[in-house]
């Protein structure tokens, strides 16, 4: 299927019992991280706050593993209405509400009438991909959005047995350089073009910004990242450093990571 068709799957939908095996898996995944540089298995961390392990020097890692694809954020009208970064990206904020005032206030009012909230959905999603033009924009989006607007300090990916460390700043310009924004075609006759933005690289979806119209997550924003392909890009920073046999390090993150106290 071609990037920016749905497909006719409730892409995304996690029951309950997978929604706990994912957390069962993700918890692994950090612990075997923490246990690999070093720390004990009572490591810190937030999740809240996106801080999966909290490292010797007090650094925070957003723990990313081979998903077919990493949820970002899935939120809805409240958070973007209550937290001051989202308010601060220069109208970012107002669009995604504003976006999500073309839904109705219940999931059957929306199956009523899918094609005309559809339509509605264009203009905002139009204006959010103009908007996110802007390549500073872009970036500050982005930190906000993986980063928690820099409170996590690096994205380490798990891939091919190993975990692979990325800094923040390193991560956004490479995404914000590499990506163009734009706006998904036409899926079908009766869905209209313009219902995400879609960051691209070289004409190939890597992650997508959509509202959510499931009856599990109805009226909410989420954003996803293809992992196979954020994973190739990310894996393209220089220089490269083995830490150690289970960690490699990646670009300006080598001068900062394992300098533990």
């Amino acid at each position: 299927m071609a990037d920016g068709v749905v497909s006719p799957k409730r892409r995304g939908f996690r029951s309950g019992e997978e929604a706990r095996q994912a957390r069962a898996a993700g918890h692994k995944t950090a612990l075997a991280f923490a246990l690999a540089i070093g720390m004990k298995s009572d490591y810190r961390n937030d999740t809240k706050a996106k801080k999966d392990v909290i490292d010797p020097s007090g650094d925070a890692h957003s723990l990313k593993s081979g998903d077919t694809h990493w949820q970002l954020f899935l939120y809805s009208r409240s958070r973007f209405e209550e937290d001051d970064g989202f308010q601060a990206l220069n109208g970012v904020g107002a669009l995604l509400i504003h976006c999500l005032d073309t839904l109705p206030s219940t999931y059957d009012a929306y199956q009523r009438n899918k094609l005309e909230c559809k339509e509605r959905l264009r203009t905002p999603m139009r204006d959010l991909k103009d908007k996110l033009q802007r390549k500073t924009l872009l970036r500050a989006f982005l930190m906000k959005s993986i980063f928690n607007g820099g409170e996590v300090n690096y994205l380490t990916v798990f891939h091919d047995g190993k975990y692979h460390v990325f800094l923040n700043t390193d991560v956004v310009k490479l995404v914000a350089d590499k990506c163009e924004v734009v706006n998904s075609v036409r899926a079908s006759a009766d869905s209209p073009p313009e219902q995400k933005v879609l960051l691209r690289v070289d004409g190939v979806n890597l992650a997508e910004l959509e509202m959510r119209t499931d009856r599990q997550n109805y009226a909410r924003v989420r954003f996803n990242m293809k992992a196979d392909r954020m994973t190739a890009l990310l894996k393209t920073l220089e220089p490269v450093r083995h830490h150690s046999v289970l960690v490699t390090v990646y670009g300006k993150a080598i001068s900062r990571f394992g300098r533990w106290p």
